[in-house]
């Protein structure tokens, strides 16, 4: 009777015990904490068939332990609920960033603004410096647009180090962050060179003819050098970390956040031209009637809200941890690994070929990319030693003799869009004569709107500004939507189409140029005013007339330069993917470059052809040959357009694109 009832009275508290490790299990079962630590130790069934005085004491000691474990569980799984973590982003203070907190369009918003006042700072000198030069700095016109087209070259082409440097050293936001302070500083330099007569050449007018006006030298030189470089280096900052700070506060595994990344893009031209507004029109007023150092302070004040309002939301951004490496550096011992193997032979297998163990590789967040036979050239750089056919996985190989197969691909995604790289060089060595030459256009033109206000030249810009303004939300919410339908891509169209549009577009944009300028030189000629004093003497011909050649090249721009920081930030691997957008900098540099390069051999080669000395020589627009020089980029803009269908359509997307995906996903459809 005694066993009967002491068998019963360990059944009950063995099916108590069963019961609550399976409301454990089952509550937990789907939650990232591990079940080991908490239900594989106390599941000891031992000890129940010894005496009965101890079994159910243990039984309950392990009872009430499961309960206390249970409870405190509970509370963590609720927590990590509410606390969703963002894989691979921190916070302020180095803590896993907490979606729903961090990041999200809302952080998006001052990241948008910060670029907002940075090119209402800035935007007015890309259209108005050359006016700087040439009529208080006494530069001659073509001395004067290359004086510009280097300083943006320079902006440019730094962004590609100082990404480097962000990625390995300091980070993205310690990066953005001192370099809108170096912009701020820039600007202050030039304001107070404007603002003292000592500090710059006397006053001169470089149009009369008579006139020897003293060009800017000696430390008023080094002063303005110094001021403009600052600003350069500070530019090429933001330009290389703003962009890819602001899509770090998306997820792309998220498809709504992904949905808003790709908007973010779209938003972040909308800044660009919200500010450029501002810049073109007030800023370049102010510049022009009240003067440059009260325009160069109005860009200081822009520039250090920019910077306040970046500041201000530190606490809520998503923030790329330093790597401690750079994905260039990672490039760029593919080359090295692949010219010192270059006399082994490769293998017949590709799966012989040097990668760590994928469980090795995924417990350190890295992408795993499948070998692909193209540029086999570059393989050499993942042969294994022949003498054991496989590394030590304890010691890591020398990367710069021996690198992964996925370092490899990734090298292989960058030499593939290396093309179509090159092929967007000569969209900005048009931009670059719009900032240019056509604003010395515009300063011979009638730039009245009423009796009594008269727009300046360098204004001319906001005309394909504002448009984008209005087009650009038009384009973000009504045509990609409608588009992503028929042809099942998020964006509308893929990357490349839309560069295309952008490309032929230039071309146009160039065509019509040259004709505007044979219609005002002939205005010139037949009211023998060749000789007439620009802004003193306005030919009988509105400004306005020059907004053709704008309205045109702003709409190639909303294609091409949005087209472009979308394809690089998508096609780029995840190691790159930071450093994507320098690509988009890196052409506008050479581009910016070969126009300065361009213009001096234009000038060379037409030197004994014309009177005036070559077709873009000397200060008087008048009596060069600017329509041809116009209609000579038209024509190299068209034959790079041939040449980048013929890349375009021979293109491999990467491994897992989303344009790949994208149609693939819409064959399963059909």
């Amino acid at each position: 009777m005694k066993s009967a009832m002491l068998w019963q009275n360990m059944h009950q508290h063995s099916n108590k015990l069963k019961g609550i490790m399976g409301m454990t299990i089952g509550r937990y079962i789907t939650s990232p904490i591990s079940l080991t630590s908490f239900y594989v130790k106390p599941y000891i069934y031992k000890p129940q068939f010894q005496l009965a005085s101890q079994p159910f004491s243990q039984i309950h000691i392990v009872a009430s332990s499961l309960k206390h474990q249970r409870s405190q569980h509970i509370l963590v799984a609720r927590s990590m609920d509410k606390l969703e973590l963002v894989e691979g982003k921190v916070d302020w203070k180095g803590r896993s960033a907490v979606k729903y907190k961090h990041g999200g369009m809302r952080t998006a918003v001052l990241i948008l603004a910060t670029f907002g006042f940075e090119n209402m700072a800035t935007f007015a000198l890309a259209v108005n410096l050359v006016t700087y030069f040439n009529g208080v700095m006494h530069f001659e016109l073509a001395d004067a647009a290359n004086q510009l087209t280097n300083y943006m070259g320079t902006g440019y082409i730094l962004s590609i180090i100082v990404a480097i440097l962000a990625d390995t050293f300091f980070g993205r936001f310690k990066t953005l962050l001192t370099s809108g302070c170096f912009e701020f500083v820039g600007l202050a330099l030039l304001t107070v060179q404007a603002h003292y007569p000592k500090l710059r050449p006397p006053l001169c007018n470089v149009f009369d003819p008579t006139a020897m006006c003293e060009k800017v030298g000696g430390g008023n030189a080094a002063l303005l050098f110094i001021a403009l470089y600052i600003l350069a280096a500070g530019a090429a900052g933001i330009k290389a970390t703003l962009p890819s700070h602001g899509a770090d506060q998306f997820d792309e595994k998220d498809p709504r956040e992904a949905r808003q990344m790709s908007s973010f893009f779209n938003l972040l031209l909308l800044a660009v031209c919200l500010g450029g507004a501002v810049s073109l029109t007030l800023i370049v007023w102010i510049q022009d009637n009240r003067g440059w150092d009260w325009g160069f302070g109005f860009s200081t004040i822009a520039m250090f809200l920019g910077v306040v309002i970046f500041f201000a939301g530190l606490p809520l951004y998503r923030i790329q941890p330093i790597k401690g490496t750079s994905a260039i550096v990672e490039i760029i011992q593919v080359y090295v690994a692949a010219i010192r193997n270059r006399n082994l032979s490769l293998p017949e297998d590709p799966a012989d070929l040097y990668e760590i163990n994928k469980d090795k590789e995924a417990a350190l967040e890295e992408e795993f990319l499948p070998h692909r036979s193209i540029f086999r050239f570059l393989d050499k750089a993942a042969i294994q030693p022949s003498t054991t056919g496989q590394v030590d996985e304890q010691q890591p190989p020398n990367p710069w003799k021996l690198c992964r197969v996925t370092q490899v691909e990734n090298a292989k995604i960058i030499l593939g869009m290396v093309p179509i790289f090159g092929c967007t060089i000569i969209m900005t060595l048009c931009l670059a004569q719009l900032q240019t030459f056509s604003i010395q256009q515009g300063l011979t033109m009638d730039t009245s709107i009423t009796k009594s206000f008269k727009i300046p030249p360098a204004s001319l810009s906001i005309i394909p500004v504002l448009f984008l303004i209005i087009i650009i939300p038009v384009y973000d919410r009504i045509f990609v939507p409608i588009a992503s339908k028929i042809t099942g891509i998020p964006s509308g169209i893929t990357h490349l189409q839309r560069v295309g549009v952008g490309l032929i577009l230039s071309c146009v944009s160039m065509a019509v140029a040259g004709i505007m300028e044979v219609k005002r030189k002939d205005v010139a000629r037949d009211h023998n005013m060749l000789l007439a004093r620009p802004v003193l003497q306005p030919l009988p011909i509105s400004t306005f007339w020059l907004s053709f050649q704008y309205f045109i090249f702003g709409i190639a721009d909303l294609f091409t330069y949005v087209g472009l920081l979308e394809f690089f930030y998508s096609e780029a691997p995840m190691g790159l993917k930071s450093i994507s957008t320098c690509f988009l900098w890196s052409s506008m540099a050479l581009g910016y470059f070969f126009s300065t390069i361009l213009v001096k051999i234009v000038n060379g080669a037409t030197k004994d052809v014309t009177r005036s000395g070559g077709w873009l020589a000397g200060n008087n627009i008048n009596l060069n040959h600017l329509n041809l020089f116009y209609w000579l980029l038209s024509f190299m803009s068209l034959i790079n357009f041939i040449v980048y269908v013929f890349v375009a359509k021979r293109y491999k997307y990467r491994p897992g694109s989303p344009i790949l995906l994208s149609k693939q996903n819409k064959k399963i459809e059909e």
